[in-house]
């Protein structure tokens, strides 16, 4: 199929998401896959963006990070500890790729949820 172009299309997209994009596409067809990745692409996050924002945690608002990824609570309790005095923040920062990719995969499934309820409304 050609959804692997389209995948490759995204910025910042790594090899074990790429591996798993392709898991949770492999029984769509051409125009569920193109459906997939465009509802995917705008909820995805880049690594490198997570990066930046828990580098924010050290100089302006400490949670940025946890809000950008649907953490809410983390991020409030980062807001009013100072990213649980620098501790949180400093393991974000060591751990921001696996944050992203966690975040990634859940809203793949989402999307991928969302394709076949549309598809089996459309039946």
């Amino acid at each position: 199929m050609t959804y692997q172009n389209l995948v490759m299309n995204l910025r910042g997209v790594t090899p074990s998401e790429l591996l798993y994009l392709e898991q949770v596409m492999k029984n769509m067809n051409e125009e569920q896959a193109k459906s997939f990745i465009v509802f995917y692409s705008g909820k995805r996050k880049d690594p490198q963006d997570i990066l930046l924002f828990t580098l924010l945690g050290f100089v302006i608002i400490a949670g940025v990070q946890r809000f950008i990824l649907g953490q809410i609570g983390m991020g409030i309790l980062y807001f009013f500890t100072g990213g649980l005095c620098l501790v949180g923040t400093i393991v974000d920062l060591v751990n921001f790729k696996s944050l992203t990719s966690d975040y990634n995969q859940k809203m793949a499934y989402e999307c991928a949820q969302m394709i076949h309820s549309m598809n089996s409304a459309s039946r």
